[in-house]
């Protein structure tokens, strides 16, 4: 928990009963991550380099720092304003637990920033496990705010 005076972290979680390394794959692999959260990815995440990811129906892109990979572990990655990270860890044969943290929130509307960055990453989530557990695109991150979709 933070102090008062401190910057919010975000922290969501979520079991996937598939294996660590398919389920660290959706994350590196755009052609996989667009099937429940951006639309389209300029590469596989390395680390060291720079990808852009795009949320077609909404008319916007993110540019993303990759800091860090260790297969099968864990990714950082710096958005620009704030940085996030996720850890995989195995629980089973067929178990992966995920933590994404995103932290690093600053100037005016920061917990307004935290609280739809939880809202967004729990989303994902959410897609992530039932495109790998279940086979569906749920279409989750489109349907959030489709009164936001460019025509």
């Amino acid at each position: 928990m933070s102090s008062p005076n401190q910057a919010p972290i975000v922290k969501v979680e979520m079991l996937i009963r598939k294996p660590v390394e398919e389920v660290f794959e959706a994350f590196i692999d755009p052609a996989i991550t667009s099937k429940f959260w951006f639309t389209k990815g300029s590469g596989k995440l390395e680390a060291g380099t720079r990808v852009k990811w795009d949320w077609e129906m909404y008319g916007v892109s993110a540019d993303i720092n990759v800091k860090e990979i260790e297969q099968n572990k864990r990714i950082l990655i710096d958005f620009g304003d704030t940085e996030a990270e996720w850890v995989f860890t195995s629980q089973a044969e067929n178990e992966t637990f995920v933590t994404i943290t995103n932290s690093g929130f600053q100037g005016e509307g920061i917990v307004k920033h935290a609280l739809d960055s939880t809202e967004g990453f729990t989303i994902v989530l959410c897609g992530l496990k039932a495109y790998l557990e279940h086979g569906l695109s749920l279409n989750l991150v489109a349907d959030k705010a489709p009164y936001a979709n460019v025509k």
